[in-house]
């Protein structure tokens, strides 16, 4: 019987012996997690964001840094300093030298728009964006990544949807990705999301591949127009100048040609009004003066000068003036 007896005090003292050799286990075990919960470190490129029981209590820039441990204190990375980026219409399979893209029918969805010509366009765009403040973008809204891409999405169709297709197509890529910007900058201020749109870049806006072909004879045809339009310019600017040169000249020609008269006019008036004042002071000798003048420039062209007497019925030739200037001038040219 005491055999018996003393069975379970052995089996009782090694089951106390367990129980403490447990306890000491979980005790180190909790200590050693205690030990490496306490300690963490933050990556360069972001902020840790410290919450005790829940609430935000400090901001730790980056390194190895002290926390209360067994989730007293909870540390919440942000990559603040990292440029993140969200794709519309289409997603990076892989990224390198030569990045891959995927586009399945839910992005096709989300990037096909309705412009205000009442075309249709697939407009694939990145937004890319900066956390300024880690603690709004984690806490101020439920989800922020999917609230920065219901609202890149929503301003990106109402701007579509204020232009026209060709618009969109060409020159005014630019100048929607800078309204866009702007915009969505504006909502999400309200929002205090704590994030900043750093650039929105339209990768690729053509139109759906069902009227592609479509699309593309419209292309040729303005093409074709503008390449008409680029000739008949380049043909006004060829004939107009040399019309506008020829007309000035012509003007010219006729200044000249008025000034010209103008000036002989002027000339013979005053030369007439010197004779006029030279007649009034002594007619007699300004009479004689102009009957030599005038006999001195008529007789070099006569040929032969004839003078009449009363009573004669023949006239008398003399003075062979015209033979006398002829043989003048054939003996001055030898």
């Amino acid at each position: 019987m005491n055999q018996y007896q003393q069975i379970p005090e052995f089996s009782q003292e090694t089951v106390r012996k367990s129980m403490r050799f447990g306890l000491i286990a979980a005790l180190a075990f909790l200590l050693v997690a205690a030990l490496r919960s306490m300690f963490f470190s933050v990556e360069p490129e972001g902020r840790a964001v410290i919450q005790r029981f829940g609430k935000v209590i400090d901001i730790k820039n980056p390194g190895l840094h002290f926390k209360l441990p067994l989730g007293i204190d909870r540390a919440t990375f942000v990559p603040t300093e990292r440029v993140l980026k969200e794709e519309f219409g289409f997603r990076t399979a892989q990224a390198g030298q030569r990045s891959q893209y995927e586009k399945t029918r839910a992005m096709t969805d989300e990037s096909l728009m309705l412009t205000g010509d009442l075309n249709v366009i697939d407009v694939e765009w990145v937004v890319q964006f900066r956390v300024t403040d880690p603690v709004k973008y984690l806490f101020e809204v439920r989800n922020p990544r999917e609230t920065i891409r219901d609202v890149s999405e929503s301003v990106m169709r109402r701007i579509v949807g204020n232009r026209l297709g060709s618009d969109v197509l060409t020159v005014g890529r630019v100048e929607i990705a800078h309204e866009t910007l702007a915009d969505m900058q504006e909502i999400l201020d309200t929002f205090n999301i704590g994030v900043r749109i750093e650039r929105i870049e339209l990768q690729d806006v053509t139109p759906p591949d069902k009227v592609k072909p479509a699309f593309n004879e419209v292309n040729e045809a303005r093409q074709q127009r503008e390449r008409l339009i680029n000739e008949a310019e380049k043909q006004r600017n060829q004939i107009i100048p040399r019309a506008r040169g020829e007309a000035d000249e012509i003007v010219a020609e006729a200044e000249a040609y008025r000034a010209e008269r103008t000036n002989l006019a002027r000339g013979e008036a005053a030369r007439f009004l010197s004779l006029l004042e030279a007649y009034r002071e002594q007619p007699d000798i300004t009479a004689r003066r102009f009957y030599l003048e005038m006999v001195d420039e008529v007789l070099p062209n006569l040929r032969n000068i004839y003078i009449l007497e009363e009573g004669m019925n023949a006239p008398l030739p003399l003075l062979n003036l015209g033979q006398t200037l002829r043989d003048g001038q054939r003996s001055g040219g030898q």
